[in-house]
């Protein structure tokens, strides 16, 4: 076992990889993962259509807007296809940085570096509440080239930031370095359409040591202050440019999550 590694607490990433259908949990992950789905049936489907955002809008960013970089912060468990795979597949000289606290995210980051001959994956280990650990990283900078564009993407991570994180704050200090023309994608936690069953699954992540702050529309869209959205504009996840690849029937009330692409301006 990794050094670092608390197999008998549950852990945010490790809940989300069981519910998917990934392998490297625990059985205390599980039985949260368990005792969240009896609350809430739809959190499948809900962590689904937020994994389906995050590929469509690294498709976007890579092949619609051209970006060749991409910064990924709260990367979690490895999980195909991974950023640098979409990013890869359209652009093979693609860079990614993925950035992660979690020590079982580092052990199996090797998933994470098997990327095209033309292009390069990096990982940093940062706690994104600490912004300057991941800009003052030798990674981030011998990886991404800040005279060119970046994607930065945070994928339902910020729900874990209370008011006193600041998580608008942490953002924009992660955006501040990166050049204009650069973008944000982001899934950001809610429970204006669930908010019964929504509720009592944050209550079940906060009896397990994580309280989350779920955020309304106006609150998410504060994240995107400045920038330029993309069309169309903040919308639940499986709303986002759906490209009809799914094969599942998505109701808005199966969604706790809210998404969106914007561009940072000259």
């Amino acid at each position: 076992m990794p050094d670092g590694i608390d197999t008998d607490t549950a852990h945010s990433a490790r809940i989300y990889d069981y519910i998917i259908g990934g392998k490297d949990y625990y059985p205390a992950d599980q039985e949260a993962g368990d005792a969240m789905v009896r609350e809430w049936p739809a959190l499948p489907v809900h962590m689904r259509a937020n994994r389906d955002f995050m590929n469509r809008a690294v498709r976007y960013l890579a092949a619609e807007a051209g970006i060749r970089q991409f910064l990924d912060i709260g990367t979690g468990i490895p999980t195909s296809p991974n950023i640098h795979e979409i990013a890869q597949s359209v652009a093979p000289e693609s860079r990614v940085v993925y950035v992660d606290n979690d020590p079982l995210v580092l052990t199996l980051s090797q998933g994470l570096m098997s990327g095209t001959p033309e292009g390069r994956t990096a990982y940093i280990e940062a706690d994104m509440r600490d912004p300057a650990a991941v800009l003052d990283a030798p990674a981030f900078r011998e990886t991404l080239d800040l005279g060119e564009p970046v994607g930065l993407t945070v994928i339902a991570i910020v729900h874990f930031l209370l008011d006193e994180h600041d998580a608008v704050g942490i953002v924009r200090r992660l955006l501040e370095p990166l050049p204009a023309g650069s973008y944000l994608a982001m899934s950001i936690g809610t429970a204006e359409f669930a908010p019964d069953e929504v509720g009592r699954v944050a209550r079940e992540y906060a009896a397990r040591g994580m309280p989350m702050r779920l955020r309304t529309l106006d609150e998410a869209g504060e994240f995107f202050t400045g920038l330029d959205l993309v069309e169309p504009g903040v919308v639940q996840v499986h709303k986002w440019r759906p490209d009809g690849t799914g094969t599942e029937v998505v109701r808005d009330a199966d969604i706790a999550m809210y998404g969106a692409v914007a561009r940072k301006p000259s």
